[in-house]
Formats: structure tokens, C-alpha cells, sequence
């Protein structure tokens, strides 16, 4: 077909410098003819009928040079191929859908002397089979209490950002945020405009970056611990906020001014914005005002806890939207938000004192109840790299660790 098309565009050009020359040819000859006309109508005067004798003007004038030939341009013709969708199949391959029924197995009860798992459905083999496989985890058929650990100068735990070698940041909803060991030794601190959100992040360099709601800016602390502004968000008011462990961007859950609007935007490691998310397929409003948390999946989805919404809104990676989790019996209350090595989205539900335990899809796998360890109002959570489950409470600086893999 390029080949087609240039020869194609090679005719083209030889046909208009023809038509062109041809044009050319009709405007020289429309001149000749004005001046034909101006010379008729200089023998209206008198005077030069009378000092020449017009029947001998006139034997020249009226000598008319013929009308210019032209010809009519010969236009290329296409000829379309043979070949049948199903010859171009052959040659490409083709994609179809096996028959066979997927198989359903059960998931055991998860049951501890610390807490409990309690089971909701049958999980389907997917994809996930082939990720268990490759990492060489499962679910646990029971989950244990790992360990605690004090979170120092913070009234409470509402967010959690891990970092490498056992050091992490975490913050309360009056500012606060800490970075800390797993020991409750307190490494720095830094007062805040964060409230109740994820509004903090450790990036694939160690930095930590943060949004300040008040200024509309997202900051940057370095290892040299110091604080440089990173990005603007303009109009945008930013809340939450996640770094990719796929490709270092930054995903920031926002919203207006005056919490009517929300949006998530992504930008590169750079700082510059590649990509917003407002509305779905239909144009609807993805999100409410309100999108508190964020966390991505393994497989690139995005994953927002909207308190408004009271929902878990998942889109893919280029946006459109997958599905929307709100509970099993009613709608939930979601905050805290993360997912797993084998691509889990587990999430806080503050109002009923448990953690939901969801598949790539947006089905519940499993319920914890942290209501067993004193933890009535579970509202952050953390994977670390031993794939153990880290659960913050907003009543207290105690963040507790579950083991729910194996």
C-alpha cells in the first residue's frame, strides 16, 4: 500500500503540472482576446476611421488565432487485491476463546487465635494461579499476628509509606509526619497541611514527596533531608498520592476548592503531567470530591478509595474504568489502600472495623477482622517487602503487623 500510495502521489504531480500548463495556456489566450476587444472598440472613434481605412485595419484584426487544444487528464485506477480476510488471517494468526469451563476451588478459613479471616466466596483460577506459581505465595489458611510497633509523635496512625531497610513514614490527621524505624525510634519529623489522607509517598529513589493542600503544590524531601517544591497542581487541589513501583509515576488524587469535583493525574519522574482522569466511557464523573486514597496493581490499575462515593473506583492504566467495589451487604466507608505482590487491593473499612481482601477484579476474597487487637478504627495499610500486612489505627500510634501469606 506505500508502494500504491507514492506511485499514487508521483501521477498526481504529473497530472497538475499538466493541468497547470494547460490553465497557463487559457489565461494567455484570454489576454490575446481582451486585446482583441480593446482594439474593436478603438475603431468606434471617427478620427481613426477617417485616417485609416478600416476595411484594411480590420483584414489583420479580424485574423483570430484558434482556441489552445486541450486534453482531458487520464486518471489512475485502483485495483483492490484478492486476498480474503480469512488469507490475511492466515498469514497474522488469529485470537479465539477456548471452550473449556474454568475449574472453582474453595478457600480454607483463615482462622487464628489472633484474628480472623472469614471467608466469602469461591476464588476462581486465573491469573493469579500463574503469579502464585511464580512467586511462590499464597493465601494463608490462617492469619497471625507478626508484631507491633509505636509510631512516635503522632496521635494516630492514618497513613503509611514504606520504605527500605525497615524505614518507613507515617502520619496523623493533624499534620504530623514522621519518619521512624520498626524499633519506635523517631528519625525526623515534619509538620504538615495533610489531614486524613494519603498524602504521602516514597518514590524508587528513597525520597519522600508530599502534598500541601494549602498551597497546591506537591513537595519533595531528599535524602539530604531537605524540602524543595516538585510539582504545581494549579486549580487542583491534590490529596493523595502514590509513586508507581512499575515505572516511578506519580499518581495524585485531587479535587476543587470546594470538594465538588475529583480527578486523578499522573506525572513522570520529571514532574510533568501525561495523563487525567475525570470520567468513564459515558462521560460520567468518575470521582467524587473527595478521592482520599490511591494505590496502583501490579497489573497498572489505579485504585482510589472515594469516601464520597463510598467506593473503591479501579481504573486501568489508559483510564477507562473497570469496575467499582461498594461492599457486600452496603455501601462501605473506604480509606487506606494498597495492593500486593499478587496483585490483592486490600482496604480499609473504618465504619465496621475490618480490612476487605479483593482480587484483580473487584471480587471479596476475605474479611479481617482487627476488632480482635484492639483496632477499632483500622484506617491505613501497608505491604512491606516480607509481604507482611502492616494496619494503622486512627485512635492510637500503634500500627500492628499481620501475616496473611504463605
Amino acid at each position: 500500500m506505500s508502494d500504491n500510495l507514492e506511485q499514487a502521489n508521483k501521477m498526481e504531480v504529473t497530472l497538475l503540472e499538466k493541468l497547470q500548463s494547460q490553465d497557463k495556456a487559457y489565461d494567455e489566450y484570454n489576454g490575446y482576446l481582451e486585446n482583441l476587444v480593446k482594439e474593436f472598440q478603438g475603431y468606434l472613434f471617427y478620427d481613426k476611421v477617417q485616417n485609416k481605412s478600416i476595411i484594411f485595419s480590420l483584414s489583420g484584426v479580424l485574423n483570430i488565432k484558434p482556441i489552445p487544444k486541450s486534453t482531458e487528464p487520464v486518471y489512475p485506477v485502483f485495483t483492490a487485491g484478492q486476498y480474503s480476510k480469512n488469507n490475511v488471517a492466515k498469514l497474522l494468526g488469529t485470537v479465539t476463546v477456548p471452550t473449556t469451563k474454568p475449574a472453582y476451588r474453595k478457600i480454607k478459613p483463615m482462622y487464628s487465635t489472633s484474628t480472623e479471616l472469614k471467608p466469602t466466596r469461591k476464588l476462581k483460577e486465573a491469573d493469579g494461579d500463574e503469579l502464585e506459581e511464580n512467586q511462590k505465595l499464597s493465601l494463608s489458611s490462617s492469619v497471625t499476628n507478626v508484631k507491633e510497633y509505636i509510631i512516635p509523635g503522632v496521635n494516630g496512625v492514618y497513613h503509611i509509606s514504606g520504605g527500605k531497610s525497615g524505614i518507613l513514614w507515617a502520619s496523623d490527621a493533624s499534620g504530623n509526619l514522621v519518619q521512624t524505624d520498626l524499633q519506635g525510634k523517631q528519625l525526623q519529623m515534619r509538620k504538615t497541611s495533610g489531614e486524613d489522607d494519603g498524602y504521602h509517598t516514597v518514590t524508587q529513589d528513597g525520597d519522600l514527596i508530599f502534598t500541601d493542600r494549602k498551597k497546591c503544590i506537591i513537595n519533595r524531601i531528599t535524602h539530604e533531608k531537605t524540602i524543595a517544591e516538585f510539582i504545581t497542581t494549579r486549580r487542583w487541589v491534590p490529596l493523595s498520592i502514590h509513586t508507581s513501583h512499575i515505572n516511578g509515576d506519580i499518581l495524585v488524587g485531587m479535587t476543587t476548592c470546594k470538594y465538588l469535583n475529583g480527578m486523578v493525574a499522573r506525572y513522570n519522574k520529571t514532574g510533568n503531567e501525561i495523563q487525567s482522569i475525570e470520567r468513564d466511557n459515558k462521560g460520567q464523573e468518575l470521582y467524587s470530591g473527595y478521592p482520599h486514597y490511591i494505590t496502583e496493581s501490579i497489573n497498572g490499575d489505579i485504585c482510589v478509595s472515594d469516601y464520597c462515593n463510598q467506593a473503591v473506583i479501579v481504573v486501568n492504566k489508559s483510564g477507562q474504568h473497570r469496575f467499582s467495589y461498594t461492599g457486600q451487604e452496603s455501601d462501605i466507608l473506604p480509606s487506606g489502600i494498597c495492593t500486593d505482590i499478587l496483585g490483592h487491593i486490600i482496604v480499609c473499612e473504618t465504619s465496621r472495623k475490618t480490612v476487605h481482601l479483593l482480587d484483580q477484579d473487584g471480587q471479596l476474597l476475605s474479611l479481617l477482622d482487627t476488632s480482635q487487637k484492639g483496632i477499632e478504627n483500622p484506617l491505613c495499610v501497608c505491604v512491606d517487602d516480607d509481604n507482611n500486612l502492616h494496619v494503622g489505627h486512627g485512635g492510637t500510634n500503634t500500627v500492628i503487623v499481620y501475616k496473611y501469606l504463605q
